[in-house]
Order: C-alpha cells, then structure tokens, then sequence
C-alpha cells in the first residue's frame, strides 16, 4: 500500500514524510515541554525543592543520552516505523502512569524516564536520524518545515493545558497528553520510510536517474573527506566531530535551562500565570516561521551561519530575561519570546543537516546518535545547574550568565566543525 502510494506521488511523498514528522514532533516534543507548565503545581502540591523537581527533567536526559547512540543503530537496522512506535508508546505510558505519583522517584521514573526515552525516540534526535535522507537540495527547509510542528502544537497544546492545569490538576493534563498521542500517532507513523530509496524513489522526489539526482554529486569540496567511508570509530578520531559535540552540548544547555525554569521565572518577575504560558506558547509560535526561513536561509548561505543566528537569538533571551525584574513591561516580554523563538529555535532546521553533511554514509545512525548524546548531556545539566544555582543563590542571574557563554562557545564550536568545507549547500553550487 505504501509502495503504491509512493509511485503515484513521486514527489509528494517526501512531503507527506515531513507531515508525519510536523505532526508526531507538535504532541511528543510538546509532552516534554509542558513540564514546564506542570512545575509550579508539582511544586505546590508536593513542596519539593525547584533543584529536586526539575531534576526529574533533567533525569530524562540522561536516560535519552544513554539511550540516543543505541537509537542510531536501531534506525539503521529496523527503520523509523519501529522507532517512532517504541516511542509514542512510551511517551504515552510515561505520562499515563505519572498520574498516579505520589513520590520524587516516581516523577522521575515517569514524566522523566519514559517521557525523556520517549520524546527522544520521537524528538529531534529521532527525527534527525532518517529526515535528511529524503531531501538533499532543500534539507534545510524540508527539516525546518517538520520540525515547525513543535511551534504550531505549542500554541495549540500550551494554553489550554494550563488551563486544564488550572481547572483539573497537572494529572488530567498528563492523562489527556497521553491518550492522544496514542489515538493520533501509533497509526500515522506506519507511513515513514527510512530512505526514499527504500520504495523506489530519489531525494527531492526525483527519479535516481535525473539530472538533479546526478547533480548533487557537485556540492562536494573536499572529495578525500567525502569518500572516506565513515564509521563511529573513524569519525570521533576527528576534530570536527568533537567540535560538533561541543556545540551541540552548548545549544541544548541553553535551550533547556531556559525552557524549564522560564513560566516559574515569569511569574516571580511580577508577570501572571496566563502571560507566562502564554510565553511558553509564543515562543514555539515564532519559531515556526523562524525555523522554516532559516532552514530555507541556511540552503542558500550555509549551516554555519544560521547555526550562529540561533545561538545569537539564546542570548539576547537570556539579556532579555536578566532585565525583565528591573523592567517588567510587555516589549521587553515579546523582544523575548522573538529571539527565543524566532531565531533561537532555527537551530532544529540545521542540526541534523550539520553532521549529515560532514559524516553522510551508511554509519550516520550510531555517528548522529552519539553526538546527540552530547546534546542531550546539555539538555540534563541547564535546567539541573539554572535549578541548583537559583536553590544556593536565590536568583538565576548566574545561571543566566553561564548560558550567555554556553550560547557564543556553542556558535564558535560550529564555525570550527565547519560542514561547508565538505559540502557546499544548493544556494552556493558553482553554475557551469
């Protein structure tokens, strides 16, 4: 059925992969988010301290970090249909079973455990794995376009659980979360494939035998890099791979600590608990038209640039979030939301592209998924280090400053791993 689908529409598939990807990434990745908005009434129901809550997000990391090298090389031997499945199913449990938490570990065996592994499965890294396989000209916009789904499920999926929040408790935010990422995802994820190859068909939705299929071979300019055939072992005895590590470590670090503790920060900051989730929301809002035109930029002028808008954008939100006590007016708020969303969340239309570029071959399942491992030992230490500091200091401030610097190491780290000097994008192919 699939097969038959695919060649009556060559060169729509790829785009109904992104689809299925739009839409899996808008209810998983946003499962994880909510955290944010299930903090304050964790917090209020249980009196924990912020440092001892947020870790049980921060535990979800580290379960995906030890998880996310073994995800590649289960990609490569059985393909996306699998992947996703394991995670939407355990996305679902996770979030099912929190409703019956009473103690610390079980937040962390739920909401973080199986949500963390879950959402890993089914979030970017998951993602990451197969997506740029199917687009080779328009990557950056192809992955910009799917990931866009987190925006769009955040400003539709936010709000109104904390409303639910509001009116029912965290658990019948949880309960609702969970049954429709069952109902909605377990049968649309039968559709993926993890290669166009796979039935019959080219990257872009040419036909293997096109002048466009052909022509790609061009945007290569380091041809000794580019023929050597990549394994984990060949690549981490490069300097570009730990490069990549470093900066992928530096974007998540201040793309979570931010997340977090950013509706709790809001609301100390004089802003009520509809404007802070409101926040939350617009945030991803504004990363959908950001994440799409950066990832069409990033086609046209390359990775590395765009890599360093999204770090620039993280640190503005972080400038921003330090002057907001002192000036605690909506213009400020929305320049936030802006620079977070806008150009910060354009780091997703480029992540996988960076080291698919450099490392491409048939062992960039377990080479991707042990950078990732790396990402996601930043996405468990900020919001770990922003709760600990603010537990031992009373304010985040520090914290702030640290993911100021995380945010430049993290842009200068991709100018060194630098992809464009093995492959040039579409947008900067020499024409004969």
């Amino acid at each position: 059925m699939i097969e038959r689908l695919a060649r009556r529409l060559p060169f729509f598939y790829g785009w109904i992969v992104v689809a299925v990807v739009f839409v899996t990434m808008a209810i998983c990745v946003n499962a994880r988010t909510a955290f944010s908005l299930l903090f304050p009434s964790m917090l209020d129901e249980f009196g924990w301290e912020r440092g001892v809550t947020a870790g049980a997000f921060s535990f979800g990391f580290v379960v995906s970090g030890v998880l996310s090298p073994l995800l590649g090389r289960l990609m490569d031997r059985r393909g996306p249909r699998v992947v996703m499945e394991i995670g939407v199913v355990a996305t679902a449990a996770g979030l099912l079973l929190a409703t019956f938490a009473t103690e610390a570990w079980h937040i962390y065996l739920t909401l973080g455990m199986l949500v963390g592994a879950g959402t890993t499965f089914t979030g970017y890294t998951g993602q990451a794995l197969f997506l740029p396989n199917w687009f080779a000209r328009r990557r950056g916009l192809a992955m910009g376009l799917a990931f866009a789904g987190v925006g769009v499920g955040s400003i539709v999926m936010l709000p109104a659980l904390q409303a639910l929040v509001e009116r029912s408790g965290w658990r019948a935010a949880c309960t609702l979360l969970g049954v429709v990422a069952l109902v909605v995802l377990v049968p649309l994820n039968l559709l993926l494939r993890r290669r166009p190859q796979d039935i019959g068909l080219a990257p872009d939705g040419d036909s293997a035998s096109s002048a466009a299929t052909q022509a790609r071979r061009v945007n290569v300019v380091d041809p000794a890099w580019a023929a050597v055939d990549w394994t984990l072992g060949r690549a981490m005895r490069t300097a570009r791979f730990w490069w990549i590590a470093v900066a992928y470590f530096g974007a998540l670090f201040v793309w979570y600590a931010v997340q977090v503790h950013q509706t709790k920060y809001l609301i100390e900051a004089g802003f009520d608990a509809h404007q802070a989730a409101w926040a939350l929301g617009a945030v991803s809002l504004a990363g959908v038209p950001g994440g799409i035109a950066l990832g069409w930029l990033s086609d046209r002028i390359g990775r590395e640039i765009v890599w360093a808008i999204g770090c620039f954008g993280f640190a503005l939100t972080y400038v921003a979030l330090l002057a907001l006590p002192t000036f605690p007016a909506l213009p400020l708020l929305y320049a936030m939301v802006i620079a977070q969303g806008a150009l910060g969340y354009g780091l997703t239309s480029v992540i996988g592209a960076i080291p698919a570029e450099i490392f491409e071959g048939k062992n960039y399942g377990p080479i991707f998924g042990t950078l990732m491992l790396a990402a996601l030992a930043g996405g468990a230490m900020g919001p770990w280090f922003t709760g600990v500091v603010h537990d031992r200091t009373g304010s985040y401030a520090l914290a702030f400053w640290v993911a100021i610097g995380w945010a430049a190491m993290s842009a200068f780290a991709i100018w060194r791993a630098r992809p464009s000097g093995v492959r040039v994008v579409a947008g900067r192919v020499a024409r004969s």
